[in-house]
This record gives C-alpha cells, sequence and structure tokens, in this order.
C-alpha cells in the first residue's frame, strides 16, 4: 500500500488519540482513585466501582434513564414509521418533505427545551409535577422522529412498485401488504432506528437540563446528568468517572444484544 496513504491518515489519528483515546485511558486511571477533579489524589483500587451498586441515586438514574429510552424509543419508532409510510403514496414530493420533518432535528435541543419548558409552565403545569418525565419523553420524541422518518422514507423507497400491485392483486389489505410486504423489506432499516434510537435515549441530558433540571427533586435525574452534576458540581470527579466507564459499558452491550436480537428477526 502506499505510503501516501498513511501520510492522507496520520493525522485524524492523532487528533483522534489526543482528544478521545487519551482522555479516556486517563478517565479510566482517574476512576481508581479518590481525586475530586483537582489537586491530590489517592489510589483506592475498584471501591468506587463497588460503592456504585451501593448508591440509591445511582439505581434511581439508572431505573428513569431506562424506563425513559424505552417508552420514548418505542413511540418514536411507532410515529415516525406511520408517518413515513403515510407519506410514501406521495413521494413524489419527498425532497421537500425530507427537508420540511428534517427541521426540528436540526434546531438546537436547549433551545427546543427551553420553549418547550415555557409552553408546559403557562399551559401544562401538571408536566411539572408529578407527570415532569412525561414532558421530557414528547419533546426528545418531536425531535427524534424527524430523523426517523428520513430512515424509513429511504427504506420505503427500496420496494418495488410491482410487489405492491401484486399484493392489492390478491386482494391484501393495507395492513396486510404493510405486515407481509413493507415491514419485512425495510426491516434493515427498522433495526438502524431502533438501536440509534435506544443508544440516544440513553445518553438524554440537554432535553433534562432544559426542561426539568432533574426535578423534582431527582424524579428526572438522568445518569448522563447525575454523571455531570455529580463529577463537575458536587466533588465526586473519581466516582461519577467511574460510573461513566460503567454507564459506557452497559450502552455497548445494550446496543450489541439489540442489534443481534434485531437482525436475527430480520432473517425470519
Amino acid at each position: 500500500m502506499s505510503r501516501a496513504f498513511y501520510w492522507m491518515v496520520l493525522p485524524a489519528f492523532v487528533l483522534f488519540f489526543v482528544f478521545h483515546t487519551v482522555p479516556v485511558l486517563q478517565g479510566v486511571y482517574y476512576s481508581l482513585t479518590d481525586s475530586p477533579g483537582y489537586g491530590e489524589h489517592a489510589f483506592v483500587g475498584l471501591r468506587n466501582y463497588v460503592n456504585l451498586f451501593k448508591d440509591d441515586r445511582i439505581l434511581d438514574a439508572y431505573l428513569f434513564t431506562f424506563q425513559f429510552a424505552v417508552v420514548a424509543t418505542i413511540l418514536t419508532n411507532v410515529i415516525a414509521l406511520a408517518i413515513a409510510v403515510g407519506l410514501s403514496a406521495r413521494i413524489r414530493f419527498r425532497t421537500a418533505l425530507r427537508g420540511i420533518f428534517f427541521i426540528p432535528n436540526v434546531l438546537a435541543i436547549l433551545i427546543v427545551g427551553y420553549i418547550f419548558n415555557y409552553l408546559f409552565s403557562n399551559y401544562v403545569p401538571v408536566l411539572l409535577g408529578e407527570l415532569a418525565w412525561i414532558g421530557v419523553v414528547v419533546v426528545a420524541v418531536w425531535q427524534a422522529v424527524a430523523f426517523n422518518i428520513i430512515i424509513y422514507l429511504a427504506g420505503l423507497q427500496t420496494i418495488p412498485e410491482d410487489l405492491h400491485e401484486a399484493a392489492r392483486i390478491d386482494g391484501a389489505g393495507s395492513w396486510r401488504r404493510f405486515r407481509s410486504v413493507v415491514f419485512p423489506l425495510i426491516a434493515p432499516f427498522f433495526t438502524v432506528n431502533m438501536v440509534l434510537s435506544l443508544k440516544n435515549f440513553l445518553q438524554v441530558f440537554d432535553h433534562i437540563v432544559a426542561l426539568t433540571n432533574g426535578g423534582p427533586g431527582t424524579a428526572t435525574t438522568s445518569v448522563s446528568l447525575l454523571i455531570y452534576t455529580g463529577g463537575f458540581q458536587g466533588g465526586e470527579y473519581a466516582y461519577q468517572t467511574a460510573n461513566a466507564i460503567v454507564y459506557f459499558v452497559v450502552i455497548v452491550l445494550v446496543s450489541i444484544f439489540q442489534l443481534r436480537i434485531l437482525q436475527r428477526r430480520e432473517q425470519l
């Protein structure tokens, strides 16, 4: 292979190593210490990791985050798929429709969150009480649907019209055509959307900061928010670094498991 190839890749590799790999390795080291994020620190081994499983704050944050992610993932894909299927009949307008439906995805999450926070506070105040998590789900789903619609529309365009016509001739209704023809053929697109949606929702942060800031109390505190507040504001830098590493591993394992299950379903 030409040396020019290596010289072209080297700058990207160096940047990735310096700004990604090195901080990750530093994080692994600090997770084994009692560092508050500055000054001196001592090595404590796996104590931070053991304490994570005894901390009710951590367990509550994980429980809320997974509940939120599962609900938001299901709603996002159901709504996006329904809209995409509905639009497929008017697919000649796909370019304009893609632009329109993609708008929420390009808006800044914090700005959108603060706008919805104003609306909820003035018109639906109950959402800021014991049902605050519903407001977070509404905003997160509204913004995530945009991207998923584009993916589903791309998948629907890969289905030959001849298959639709053959199904109609056989007397298949709309639901039967969707279940037997459309959905099996867009299964890979469904897999991509489900995996990406769950991964992104498990990392929810900006929506919660803008809408509830983790409240009331800690009812809507996600793992990402807890890592941020505890690590940078609560003097738990090393402890929350350990939490971040554990959560990274959890997300990777969940994504791999989800991907394998959905890919196996594609082959049925």
